[in-house]
């Protein structure tokens, strides 16, 4: 997707969610905040943010906030802006070729899902949840307690349960992450619900962006860990890896999910609050369910 009209800037302060006071060409200006989530880590005093100028006589605000620099970091933080990338990612065929119907906003059960797809084969709802937080290269949601995800989780997986696949899409609003996890420190039980989901047949997915001041538009897939109890599962197409959240290593525990992986190579670093990385085990390789 792309914006218009780009202006650079430096965020002064966020009076509430809706606007936030940036410094433009020397005076300050109130700009509309494109993001009601809380985004602390993000818009600290002095940082350089990209705003979208508006020539809207009925706008209250002249200015949208849509991007900030974090260290090396370009982030989008346009609420709106994933269900627009992945709308046209679908229309591209990036998750399943050959949609015959592509309906937004479409009311399942007790939920609106961001989308219904149908092809010869399937149909299926797919919800999406835009991602800003961000730590030592892993990207969490949520970044404030939600229950709405909670529910929108539940009825996915009730949707798999009435015969219809059922996908949910973090968009991960940044380029240089390394994997995504739910954020269990701030909302255990979404990190639950998330968990409930896949086992129910719900299919998670993590996909970062390209940025830059003026677009957006979805990259490639990033490995997700969900937690399981007290350890970390994370995926990576060829790799499964298992890190225990705040401790020593445990077991692995080895999925299928199509084909065989190829062997269990490195513990990858996952994010609940830790500062290094946890010294890495000797593992044997694995090959299917048979472990040498």
């Amino acid at each position: 997707m792309q914006y218009k009209e780009i202006k650079q800037g430096y965020f002064l302060a966020r009076p509430n969610r809706f606007i936030a006071h940036v410094e433009l060409d020397g005076q300050v200006e109130v700009c509309h905040v494109k993001n009601t989530g809380r985004c602390r880590e993000l818009l600290t005093p002095r940082a350089v943010v990209y705003v979208e100028c508006h020539h809207d006589p009925r706008r209250k605000t002249k200015y949208s906030l849509i991007a900030v620099r974090k260290g090396s970091m370009l982030i989008n933080m346009d609420s709106q802006a994933p269900n627009k990338v992945v709308s046209e990612w679908l229309q591209a065929g990036g998750l399943v070729p050959e949609i015959t119907l592509l309906k937004p906003e479409c009311k399942h059960g007790a939920s609106r899902f961001d989308f219904y797809v149908e092809t010869q084969q399937q149909r299926m709802f797919i919800e999406v949840k835009g991602v800003t937080l961000e730590e030592n290269g892993v990207a969490m949601f949520p970044d404030a307690p939600t229950e709405r995800g909670i529910k929108h989780l539940d009825e996915l997986a009730q949707a798999v349960r009435d015969g219809y696949a059922a996908t949910v899409i973090f968009v991960i609003q940044m380029r240089g992450v390394t994997s995504f996890t739910p954020n269990r420190r701030t909302h255990a039980a979404f990190a639950e619900a998330l968990q409930r989901a896949q086992q129910a047949g719900v299919q998670v997915l993590a996909y970062d962006c390209d940025v830059t001041p003026d677009s957006l538009c979805l990259g490639k897939q990033i490995p997700c860990g969900i937690e399981i109890g007290r350890y970390a599962i994370i995926k990576n197409l060829s790799a499964v890896h298992a890190l225990r959240a705040g401790g020593s290593i445990g077991a692995v525990q080895l999925k299928k999910n199509g084909a065989d992986y190829e062997s269990l190579y490195e513990i990858l670093y996952y994010a609940e609050g830790r500062k290094s990385r946890p010294q890495r085990p000797s593992m044997g390789l694995c090959r299917g369910n048979n472990q040498y």
